[in-house]
């Protein structure tokens, strides 16, 4: 089916955007994006919203395909597990999965410029500074407001919702009938915040790794940069004691820090004017449906915003659009009968890391440091290495397996969840636990499935 005459118009020029515009425009079709805001490229990213991506397996199987993974991962820096930090400084690693698998910190910026400017010498057009106002799905067009206010309609033979968690194209899409929308904020915000990097770029705290500073109510995050510095973010409450609210003096600032991250305060000399100067900004889980209205259509954060505590908000995206592409190559550019295929294969996986995202959260803030966490870590790491197709560890097969959706893994750890509460129970399950009959646990699990 010819593609070079049909016209796509992608709204939003982030991540998603911009690599769902270089995998059309690969497949022959004239790609416009439009954008609301002004072209990254020549502005300062606004400080304090950046927060670093953590690359992993699915987000880098779509980079692969459309040829950047190579030059992505040289400005990545790979990070093999967690590293935590207790009120007094001592240092716990848990690897993210066995030797050799990891994820990556990369700048969120340094990774749109790169897909934008891959797009863009394949072909795409992009139009920044243009705002989008309307969307009608029955006539595939869409209306723009220029920063003179010019309004202008233009159509095309399909129309991609791909800007993000308060998408336009999905805000219109809200108003017609039978339209299911739904979107819910924690308590918690995050604000960004910074450790320099030493004496000729050098790293204060363990490169290949993602630190975690867990407070139960609250916690804060480090993840490295090429340059020997670290980009931090503290996931904290907005209300109540303590939270962003009791922090309104410099003094109860650097008290609080002082006294909850103490070897990390030690490492921001910038840290009351970065406190004080970035936002405190909100995290919120969208779900929608339909996705699909005619050809147009909503994919990314705009079709399922979650909170970041599974890093996989990028990858889940990227992942679209490799699911997308690998649908337009079965059904030969068919977007009728594609669209409607994307939407049924990926939404049942959209709400399952929704929920593991959540879920999640917790994990990192509260049980990270907890004893009985730490063993059962401990066993199902063992039955994973016993047993490696039998038993995968929640965060492998979210993670490191691309080949098991979402969905899937949420059911199995479920399945996986209440098998390891039965081992757990077993009395002096801590001093017995390498004597465990580990086959008979992982076929248990073959049996539940």
């Amino acid at each position: 089916m010819a593609t070079a005459n049909k016209a796509i118009a992608i709204a939003g020029a982030g991540l998603v955007g911009s690599l769902l515009a270089l995998y059309l425009s690969k497949r022959g079709y004239k790609v416009s994006v439009f954008e609301r805001r002004a072209d990254m490229r020549k502005n300062t990213l606004q400080a304090g919203r950046s927060i670093n991506l953590a690359l992993s397996t699915r987000g880098l199987k779509a980079l692969e395909e459309v040829g950047l993974a190579d030059a992505i991962k040289k400005v990545a820096i790979p990070m093999h597990g967690r590293m935590m930090h207790d009120l007094q400084g001592n240092l716990t690693f848990q690897p993210y999965g066995k030797e050799g698998q990891f994820i990556n910190s990369i700048s969120r910026s340094d990774l749109n410029i790169v897909l934008i400017n891959k797009a863009e010498a394949s072909g795409v057009s992009f139009h920044f500074n243009q705002r989008i106002t309307h969307v009608d799905t029955d006539k595939t067009s869409i209306t723009i407001m220029s920063p003179e206010n010019h309004i202008s309609t233009h159509t095309f033979d399909v129309v991609v919702g791909a800007d993000g968690a308060f998408s336009a194209v999905r805000q219109t899409m809200q108003f017609s009938e039978r339209f299911n929308f739904s979107q819910e904020y924690i308590e918690h915000g995050y604000k960004e915040l910074h450790i320099p990097a030493g004496i000729a770029g050098a790293f204060h705290l363990e490169k290949k790794a993602l630190h975690i500073w867990p407070r139960q109510s609250f916690m804060m995050i480090a993840l490295p940069n090429p340059d020997g510095s670290f980009t931090c973010t503290l996931f904290f409450p907005f209300e109540g004691s303590p939270s962003f609210a009791t922090l309104t003096s410099d003094r109860a600032i650097e008290d609080f820090f002082k006294t909850t991250f103490p070897d990390a305060a030690k490492l921001m000399p910038s840290l009351l004017d970065d406190f004080n100067r970035n936002p405190a900004s909100s995290l919120v889980t969208v779900k929608c449906s339909p996705w699909v209205r005619n050809k147009t259509f909503l994919i990314g954060d705009a079709a399922h915003a979650i909170v970041p505590f599974y890093g996989q908000g990028m990858n889940a995206g990227f992942e679209d659009c490799r699911i997308l592409n690998a649908l337009l190559d079965k059904h030969h550019d068919h977007w009728d009968i594609a669209l409607p295929e994307f939407q049924k294969q990926r939404k049942p996986d959209a709400d399952a890391i929704a929920k593991l995202a959540l879920d999640n959260f917790v994990e990192m803030r509260d049980l990270v440091a907890d004893a009985d966490f730490l063993l059962r870590k401990k066993i199902e790491a063992k039955l994973h290495t016993l047993y490696p197709k039998k038993w995968i560890p929640l965060y492998s097969m979210v993670t490191f397996h691309d080949h098991v959706r979402y969905s899937e893994a949420y059911t199995i750890s479920r399945l996986q969840t209440k098998i390891m509460n039965e081992v757990m129970s077993r009395p002096g399950i801590q001093d017995q636990w390498e004597s465990l009959d580990f086959k008979a646990i992982a076929e248990s699990l073959q049996r539940e499935l």
